[in-house]
Formats: C-alpha cells, structure tokens, sequence
C-alpha cells in the first residue's frame, strides 16, 4: 500500500491510526490467532514469563521486570518492539512523534489548525519508536522528560511557551515503547517527575506546568531486592506499574544449554571446525546451576547465564589454541581445558565470605569437580569401567594435558581394556581429538569417585594407582 503523504490522503487510505496500547493489543491478538510465538530467541519462559507479559499487553498495562541480573529482562524488554506496527505516520518533523489525527506539542497543533488535511505525513519505523535510559543517580529531569531551552527563549518566546522545551527521551518516544533499566536507581525527584508524567499527564520544568498527554507505555526492570527495599522507590511511582513480572534463572539444563548455544560467538569465526562433545556442555551447565544454590555464593546477586556462555566460549578458546600449535584440523575441548573456566566464572560470582582461607578459584574448581561427577553418574556406573580401574591398579599410569596433540592418546586407548567401550557409550566418533577428549573425561570421573590417583605438575596431569 502507497504510504499517504498527507492527512487528507491517510483519511482516504482508511489506515487506522491507534493509540500504542491498542496497536500492541491488536498485533498480539493476531500473533494468538496464528499460533505465531512472540519473543522468538527467548528461552525457558513459555510457561511463566510470556503468558504474564501476554496479559499485560491484553490489559494495556506498564511493565516493571524483576529478577537478577543475567536473566534476560533487558531482552525481554528490547522483544516488545516487535509488537509495534512495522511503520506508523507522524506529522513531518515533529520531535514528538505526533498523531496526525490528535497533534499534542503546540507547533503541531498550529499546522493541523492552519492546514487541515493538507497537513504533511511522514513514516518512521517501529525502531525509532524505542527509546531505553540505563537509571543512574546523576539522570535528570531533563534527560527524561524535557529542558528550557535557552536559544529558543533567546529567540523572544516565553520561558511558560510549550515551544522553548527541549524535548527529553521519553516525550520523544511519544507513541512507543520507553524502557527504563534498573530503576531504583532513578532520584526521588526523578522518579516524581516520572510518576507524573505517567499519571497525571503534565510535568513542571523549571517551575512551569507543562501538559503532556504522551501516548506511551512505560516498561521498567530492576533487582527484586533493590526493588522491594523501602526508600528506594516512591510508592505513588510503584503503583503506577499495573504489573510485576518476575523472571528467573532457566529451571532445566536443557534451556540453560540452548541458551548458551544461542548465544555465544558463531562457532562459524573460529579458524578450525569445532565440536563440543555433550558432556562438556552438560559440565558447564551444571556448574551454573551448582553455583545458584551454593550457599557460599551471594544469592541476591544472582549467578548470570553468562557464565555458562562465557565459559563455553573459554573452554573453546583454549582448545583452539590447543589445535593451532598441533596442527590439527579440528577444535575440540576436553577436561583439561576447564582451567580455563576460573577467570571466566570468577569475576561473575559474589562470594558471601572473601578472605585468606576463602579463595575464588577454589571454590569454582569445588562446583566443577561436584559438576563433573554428576555428568560422569548419568553416562556411567563404576561397575561398567571396572576394568579400566584394575589395568592402573596393575601399575599403569597415564599422561593428559591441554597442550598435548590428540595422537598422542591412540596408544593409551588401545592398551587399556574396557576404556573403548566406554567412550562408545558417550557417543563419540573415532576421531582423535573427541576420543582424547573423551578419555579425559573417564579417567577424571574415576579419579573424583577416588578410583584412581592424579598427580599434577605443571600444566600435565598423570592418572595412575
């Protein structure tokens, strides 16, 4: 259809111009008729997040999300745009994006009075009709809402004229989607300003009341904890927000996998073909979890989904360096690449109790050794490798390490009985580097279930009696 170029046009067109409220109601409806999924990429909140996110929209409601941080809010919220019309038309030029119909900045109006249905259109997309401000306590009045501007007064005009404002972010997101991130951290004179911007429909700069019937629905996110503290947010400003929606962490290894899988750098960037073996990944998505409710983590803080996706991208890097010194033709990571995982994990936990007897790193490696046992229980008892514990029971040991060239592992596979049928049980192909990596993963179960000594020097690990 010919986008109409002027009120008079877009009367003929018989394009319905709706308030956002309506406009989102109205596609959501349409995504509900179709089976259509709204939020595509979000993952683990079909059955709790969505469906109350759904209602909101049904309801016209504001949004505030709550939840720790790495749970996905700032997505969720970024999702909504695509519940806005693909393009929508404003009056030419205004800042403010006004309906053509129902003009609400002063200048607008003058033209809709003066020029009737010869009133100029333009189109801007749903993109332009989101705006977000990351709340800090040194955000203004200004920034959201609006300022005096001095050229403008300059120019003769009245500091009282709606014409001397230099619009903020939210008025120019008028008929949109206005995200505001983490905000208790908004100043009470703010959040004021806010609260009367959403429900009163004027604001005061400058000791003048300015009238300001935006057309806008408000989403916010915010710490659960930061949110429910008193004196963090002005109660009027709280119950502003017809909803609360609390996200979380994903509730299965399955999403929390998917997740990381989704989202971490294209496998496609590295400089060899990479394939990591489903135990590893199944490693990382348990230290995740067994991070979450370890009671030597600060769980208020959250442990963010991005120390799995970081993790996983750690553990590939290391193995990459791995194949480009050995020369070998694929990437794959084994157990002795998880050394890595320590800078990528620490730096995302908050530990309740930090001294000389209390250390990062050795509590990551107490996680992934519980994380390793639990993966290495689902695939194997230890009845099934008995005889791999009694060829080192005979004397026999075995050198790993994250340097060593895949090759390297053939002949050990061979001499030891019952360690082939155990890496067929995982899955794994008879390429060297899946079979070096599978290896790894065996021998390291044994000797976290105590079958089997490990002694490290260096950066090598020797299995043996």
């Amino acid at each position: 259809m010919t986008e109409a170029k002027t009120l008079g046009e877009l009367k003929k067109s018989g394009v319905a111009v709706l308030p956002v409220r309506d406009e989102m109601r109205k596609n959501l409806v349409n995504y509900l008729e179709s089976g259509k999924r709204i939020l595509p990429g979000i993952i683990g909140y079909d059955e709790t997040v969505i469906p109350e996110i759904e209602n909101a929209i049904l309801s016209g409601h504001h949004m505030v999300f709550l939840g720790e941080r790495g749970q996905g809010k700032s997505r969720v919220i970024r999702g909504l745009i695509s519940l806005l019309d693909e393009r929508i038309p404003i009056v030419e030029g205004c800042e403010i994006n006004d309906n053509p119909h129902k003009p609400i900045c002063r200048a607008c109006r003058k033209k809709f009075v003066e020029l009737g249905d010869a009133l100029p259109l333009q189109w801007i997309d749903r993109d332009h009709r989101y705006g977000e401000k990351l709340a800090t306590p040194d955000v203004s009045i200004a920034d959201l809402v609006g300022e005096i501007d001095p050229i403008k007064v300059a120019e003769g005009r009245y500091l009282a004229d709606e014409e001397t404002i230099h619009y903020g972010l939210v008025p120019r997101t008028n008929r949109g989607i206005f995200a505001i991130n983490e905000l208790p951290d908004l100043t009470e004179k703010v959040q004021v300003g806010l609260f009367n911007l959403m429900e009163e429909k004027d604001v005061q700069i400058k000791g003048y009341k300015i009238r300001l019937p935006l057309d806008v629905v408000i989403v916010a996110s915010a710490n659960p904890e930061d949110y429910t503290s008193r004196g963090r947010i002005i109660t009027p400003l709280k119950d502003r927000f017809d909803v609360q929606i609390r996200t979380h962490y994903p509730k299965t290894i399955e999403d929390e996998l998917v997740i990381m899988e989704q989202e971490a750098a294209p496998l496609s960037e590295r400089t060899r073909k990479v394939e990591v073996p489903r135990f590893l990944k199944e490693i990382l998505g348990h230290l995740t979890f067994e991070a979450r409710k370890s009671n030597e983590i600060n769980q208020s803080s959250g442990v963010s989904v991005r120390v799995t996706i970081n993790n996983f991208e750690s553990i590939i890097s290391n193995a990459e360096k791995r194949a480009l010194r050995c020369r070998e033709n694929d990437i794959v990571p084994r157990i002795s690449d998880l050394h890595s995982v320590l800078a990528s994990t620490n730096g995302k936990i908050e530990m309740e109790y930090v001294g000389e007897d209390k250390k990062e790193d050795d509590l990551v490696e107490k996680l992934l050794n519980r994380s390793i046992l639990k993966v290495f229980d689902q695939y194997f008892s230890l009845n099934s490798l008995q005889k791999v514990v009694e060829f080192f029971n005979s004397g026999w040991g075995m050198e790993v390490s994250d340097q060593m060239a895949s090759q390297d592992y053939l002949e050990g596979i061979k001499e030891i009985p019952g360690l082939k049928e155990a890496i067929r049980t995982l899955g794994i192909q008879e390429a060297p580097s899946l079979m070096a990596s599978a290896t790894e993963f065996v021998l390291e179960g044994l000797h976290l279930h105590q079958k089997l000594n490990k002694e490290i020097e260096g950066g090598r690990a020797t299995y043996g009696k």
